[in-house]
């Protein structure tokens, strides 16, 4: 058994896998990711017989986190031959990739998980739920508000796109990915790639309003970016754009329509804790002065005692190892706590946790990332 990364030249060399174990992806949206994304990813793998048994994907990403940016990678296409399951070459390929990213600074890597259970053990964690709603088509098509435009955008509208998502739209999430004219471009080509595309909406011209659309099995809408008041007009878009006959359209990424509904989407694993830690706040007003001590069994290098500190009247959070400990909190239920998903009480009743009242008090503080954005394919 071999475990490598995979020179430029060779990630070709996985399409076969990918074929095989994600049979349901078109030939049109793997031409797109091995043409596109592929070309600046990274790719590692097992190999076992003189071929590759097992691979994983690490997409990079530059990752928002409060004011600042930082680099992350999205884990794709975890495979194994099914000929090779239960020898552990996907922990392996966890293990070694986690250390990767540890050592380029990456606060955090984050996934789409087939199966939550499949990631628990690695101490990922969901952080983000996507909201989606149905659009009600009556059944037909129907006539255009004269004053509303509807056209997909060209890969010369990235920047304009991009302006957009910026000024009515970064300010809503604490954590999101950077949406700057190279990240619109790559996703209306991958949506080209699945018989979509990205609409944009103009009432004049103003535009007030994108979201992304395929039609490879039925219409799909991921990801609509509508300004507050539009929102019909965009649900009239959805109506123009359905098959004659369908009853509704289902939105992902939409807190309208009807049916609405929430489903857990992105797990996340801490990787470089001081890194992260770093780029939260506390209210102007507070400071903050704590230390604990974290359990990471798999990045050594958390498990550490640290101090969190702050002066009254900053934001910014200062962390440094220390020596004296008033708790002790594994990373996974770490994980939970900073992104808001379980508060202090919550963990205090996990195994392993300890919080002393002055922990807990202070923990407290520290603003929780609670607004997610992460609606990424691959």
């Amino acid at each position: 058994m071999m475990l490598r990364r995979l020179k430029p030249e060779e990630h070709p060399d996985t399409r076969q896998l990918w074929e095989e174990i994600f049979c349901e992806d078109t030939k049109e949206f793997l031409d797109y990711y091995y043409f596109i994304k592929a070309r600046s990813n990274e790719i590692y793998v097992v190999e076992e017989d003189g071929r590759i048994c097992s691979m994983l994907h690490l997409n990079p990403y530059v990752m928002r986190i409060e004011e600042e940016e930082f680099p992350s990678d999205y884990i794709v296409a975890v495979a194994t031959r099914e000929a090779y399951r239960g020898r552990g070459y996907m922990g392996e390929l966890l293990r070694r990739t986690m250390k990767e990213m540890y050592g380029r600074g990456v606060p955090f890597t984050f996934l789409m998980p087939a199966a939550e259970a499949i990631y628990t053990p690695y101490d990922f964690r969901f952080i983000y739920q996507q909201e989606t709603g149905m659009v009600e088509t009556g059944g037909r098509p129907e006539e255009p508000d004269p004053d509303v435009t509807s056209m997909d955008a060209h890969l010369w509208d990235a920047d304009a796109l991009s302006a957009f998502f910026t000024q009515n739209f970064s300010g809503r999430w604490q954590v999101c990915t950077k949406r700057d004219e190279e990240y619109f471009r790559t996703m209306i080509l991958e949506q080209q790639s699945e018989r979509g595309g990205v609409r944009i909406l103009k009432k004049g011209e103003r535009m007030i309003g994108t979201f992304a659309y395929a039609e490879e099995d039925g219409l799909e809408i991921r990801e609509p970016l509508i300004l507050p008041g539009c929102e019909e007009v965009f649900e009239s878009a959805v109506r123009r754009l359905a098959s004659f006959g369908d009853d509704a359209v289902k939105v992902y990424g939409y807190s309208g329509g009807v049916q609405r509904a929430q489903r857990p989407l992105i797990m996340a694993r801490i990787l470089s804790l001081p890194t992260l830690l770093g780029a939260m706040k506390v209210p102007s007003g507070l400071a903050v002065d704590c230390s604990f001590a974290v359990i990471d069994p798999l990045i050594r290098q958390n498990s550490r005692i640290w101090r969190v500190q702050s002066l009254c009247g900053e934001e910014k959070i200062s962390v440094r190892e220390s020596e004296d400990s008033e708790g002790v909190i594994p990373i996974a239920e770490l994980t939970e706590l900073l992104f808001g998903v379980r508060t202090v009480e919550e963990i205090r009743g996990a195994e392993h946790v300890i919080i002393t009242d002055h922990l807990a008090e202070e923990l407290e503080k520290i603003i929780k990332l609670k607004r997610v954005f992460i609606n990424e394919v691959v």
